[in-house]
């Protein structure tokens, strides 16, 4: 009796719940611990920075004379010449018009919010990941096709191209990308990196998408035949929407892979979120915010991902399942 009322009790998922935020709570207190007896410094206030900041431009006379306004322009006029300044009147005075100023003087300024450098590594790398992910479907709808193609040599050809490229890693092939592809054909780093990445999981999708096209009965393409369905159109009506039904969760699931494993272009001195990262450490030496920021960065797009793949596989079910 004492086993099923123990067994019961791990089975709340209330407590269930406690006992994984627990868990979680000593790990994370148990590296901080790790770091602070290494004498590590934390810097956490710098962390906002790194997606804005602000930047104060300061104009300076370029000459003695008088601060003047003619038509809307600032100048300075003095004995001999006058400069007209590069400023308006959002800008914020600390000198009023008619008082001397002196070379050298702040005469006003003025302060832009910037995007930091993860907003811009965050921008390049979700640019990649998108016309990545794009050539992606491309390459594995073509190479799914040649697989189950009736045609010897378009299988050959698929067969050889997804060997290699399953067979040897990305990193590799980034580079072959950039020192051999892109040098022949004058590309630049950024499409290197596109390719690499659209060439290699479209091997990956294309066999996805030819299992779950095999996988469909064969039953439904004789029956939409012998009711004079073409081909193509029982390929396009019938046969690939339940395909993609059944593949969605491995493809969103590629998808989230091809937004990690974009960190990889950053050995081509591509700017993505992960050689930001890296130059921020560089700058300030503070790798335990930088690298765990830059992680949730990460982790914030593909949780973004996984939760519209859930979305788009619910509203499938409720249409007809998969």
């Amino acid at each position: 009796m004492s086993y099923k009322k123990n067994q019961s009790l791990f089975k709340n998922k209330n407590l269930g719940h406690l006992i994984a935020l627990a868990f979680y709570t000593v790990i994370i207190f148990a590296f901080y611990i790790a770091a602070t007896n290494m004498n590590y410094v934390w810097k956490w206030n710098s962390v906002p920075k790194y997606f804005a900041y602000t930047e104060t431009i300061n104009v300076s006379a370029p000459i003695d004379g008088k601060l003047v306004e003619e038509n809307g322009k600032y100048l300075v006029i003095g004995k001999d010449e006058r400069k007209t300044l590069s400023i308006d009147n959002t800008y914020k005075f600390d000198y009023s018009v008619g008082e001397d100023v002196y070379e050298g003087d702040n005469i006003a300024s003025k302060e832009f919010t910037k995007t930091g450098p993860i907003l811009n590594g965050l921008w390049v790398t979700l640019k990649i990941s998108f016309f990545a992910a794009i050539l992606t479907l491309f390459v594995g709808v073509l190479i799914a096709f040649m697989k189950i193609s009736s045609f010897q040599f378009l299988k050959d050809i698929a067969s050889v191209y997804t060997t290699i490229i399953r067979g040897t890693p990305l990193l590799v092939q980034i580079f072959l990308f950039y020192f051999i592809v892109a040098n022949i054909f004058e590309l630049e780093r950024i499409i290197a990196g596109i390719l690499s990445l659209g060439i290699f999981f479209g091997a990956y999708m294309g066999e996805i998408l030819r299992g779950a096209i095999q996988s469909i009965d064969k039953g439904q393409m004789e029956a939409a035949s012998s009711l004079g369905i073409s081909r193509y159109q029982a390929m396009r009506y019938i046969i690939l929407p339940q395909a993609f039904k059944r593949a969605l969760p491995t493809l969103i699931g590629e998808m989230i892979s091809l937004v990690k494993d974009s960190s990889l272009v950053s050995v081509i001195s591509i700017t993505d979120l992960t050689k930001v990262g890296k130059e921020i450490v560089a700058n300030t030496f503070s790798p335990f915010e930088t690298w765990i920021v830059i992680a949730l960065v990460y982790l914030a797009i593909t949780s973004l991902l996984t939760y519209l793949g859930h979305r788009l596989e619910n509203n499938l079910k409720n249409k007809g399942g998969i």
